[in-house]
């Protein structure tokens, strides 16, 4: 039977007079499913009750619903669940109220050390219980003759919503957020900062027959299948041209396929590499251990800076002390630190220890890497470039990590100026995607003058900075022998790959949660 029929939906005109007989049994099964129901149906109750395959039913439904038969709604959905560090919480109490309730059982106050000594929480957890107990209200700390004293202000504080929510969903395991109570919607991003909560999504798919589905089906429907798979032996006899070829939507969506690809953070290196590469710059690599000399006394940074201290750099006990380099450097360097040598500079004005640049430490930064380059290549040009792993003692959590990676780079050549650098870093980031590029006056420790590389965020609306850059100092580069011009920058890795792939939270990028790994596209 061929019935004309003309529909108009969503400002569309659709002439059904040629569609009837090609509908496919798979699509006529599907019809007559969403007419039995007669209200919206979701994809997974349609294959359930139909048996069908799901990319002939999500075939069938993109071809039915380009007709106009049927609509089809997409809904995101947000699941929430909790690590495997929230259902430690869940089961044992957060770590501020397991301190809260050893500081009520002191009667009320108890020292530092008598919380440690009374191993009531792992001594990493410690510092952390304090820290949410203070900012609860719960507790004062008080530090006077050397010691730390804690002291309870509120003794039996309620449940807050960040404790409701964790049980709630160590009970339920895995929750729609739209199903959440309202009154514990603020504590999602609390528990999620906290590394408690981790978040889902996936697209749900409804289906609903229209009145022109309703008609077709009414007007009766025949269903000519055609040939699907033109064969060697179709084509071999030429059968193919007395058989009908069954028509087919190929812009219609498939079941997703999930083949296996590079993690994001490495695709965005290798592309950063391949821009760097592409306007003539050289990849160096170094050692992940460095002694302090390259990482911080060759930079000019004094030996009683805070950056040294243990809350920022990770030092070794094996090996604990490193070689240091030949000791026409090493005497350069450390003379540039107590009297600033031959570079015109006062220097720091105390005696140079080579004890201390020979520990062994996790560099903190690549410009260890550049300045070991620099000082065995001194005869310009140089033009080198770094993206590699650096360790910083940082506590993690939402924007900080322990190990990252820095993009460094140096251009060394005569005559090279700071717009020189800047054209660079335009570049770099116009590569990048990023129209949008500014420098700003800056300060750091190495270079003079400094400055600062900011891009614009639609996103955020606003600017963020993204690396540092300047001229080495002659206090740096003296030393080494070189005497002209170096420029050099340095700056994080993962701040871009966050901006690049829409992330809020820089742990997201190494959660390696198979959901949004599969979501991310490949960089091609």
């Amino acid at each position: 039977m061929n019935v004309g029929i003309v529909t108009v939906a969503e400002g569309r005109v659709y002439n059904l007079s040629l569609s009837l007989k090609e509908l496919r049994e798979v699509e006529v099964k599907v019809l007559r499913f969403l007419a039995e129901r007669g209200e919206k149906s979701r994809l997974s109750d349609i294959l359930a009750e139909t048996g069908l395959e799901h990319a002939a039913v999500v075939k069938s439904l993109a071809w039915l619903e380009d007709k106009g038969l049927v609509s089809i709604e997409s809904i995101k959905l947000e699941y929430l669940s909790l690590t495997d560090e929230g259902k430690r919480y869940a089961s044992s109490g957060f770590p501020e109220r397991i301190l809260l309730s050893f500081l009520v059982e002191k009667g009320g106050e108890a020292t530092l050390k008598d919380v440690f000594e009374a191993g009531i929480l792992p001594e990493s957890i410690v510092n952390i219980a304090i820290g949410w107990a203070r900012r609860k209200g719960w507790i004062d700390v008080l530090k006077t003759d050397g010691k730390t004293t804690l002291r309870v202000l509120s003794p039996s504080p309620t449940r807050g919503s960040d404790e409701v929510l964790l049980v709630f969903l160590w009970e339920k395991d895995r929750v729609k957020r739209s199903e959440l109570p309202e009154e514990l919607a603020p504590a999602i991003d609390l528990l999620y900062k906290r590394n408690l909560l981790e978040k889902q999504s996936e697209t749900e798919i409804l289906a609903q027959i229209t009145s022109s589905g309703i008609k077709v089906l009414e007007s009766g429907v025949e269903v000519d299948e055609g040939v699907s798979l033109l064969t060697p032996d179709l084509i071999r006899t030429q059968a193919w041209r007395n058989v009908k070829l069954r028509r087919f939507n190929v812009e219609a969506p498939v079941k997703p396929v999930y083949p296996g690809k590079l993690h994001p953070v490495v695709q965005l290196i290798n592309e950063i590499r391949e821009i760097f590469l592409s306007i003539g710059f050289e990849e160096i690599r170094g050692p992940l251990v460095e002694s302090a000399f390259w990482n911080f006394d060759a930079l000019f940074t004094p030996q009683d800076h805070p950056a040294r201290e243990m809350h920022d750099t990770f030092y070794l006990k094996k090996p604990s002390i490193v070689k240091l380099p030949d000791e026409g450097l090493v005497y350069r360097v450390a003379k540039t630190h107590e009297n600033g040598w031959e570079t015109g500079s006062k220097g720091w004005g105390y005696t140079w220890n080579a004890e201390l640049a020979q520990q062994a430490i996790l560099r903190t930064h690549t410009t260890a890497t550049t300045i070991r380059h620099l000082a065995e290549h001194r005869t310009p040009p140089v033009k080198v470039f770094s993206v590699d792993r650096v360790y910083r003692n940082e506590r993690v959590d939402y924007k900080h990590l322990a190990e990252f990676h820095q993009i460094e780079g140096i251009i060394v050549d005569k005559n090279v100026t700071l717009r020189d650098l800047m054209g660079v870093l335009r570049e770099f980031y116009w590569k990048l995607g990023v129209k949008k590029v500014q420098f700003w006056p800056s300060f750091f420790p190495y270079t003079e003058p400094s400055i600062q590389s900011t891009v614009y965020v639609e996103k955020y609306k606003a600017w963020v900075e993204l690396c540092g850059a300047g001229i080495f100092r002659p206090e740096v580069t003296v030393p080494l022998g070189v005497k002209i011009p170096v420029l050099a920058w340095g700056g994080g890795f993962e701040r871009i790959a966050m901006l690049r792939l829409g992330l809020d939270d820089i742990r997201d990028l190494y959660r390696n949660s198979l959901g949004w790994l599969r979501q991310i596209p490949v960089i091609l």
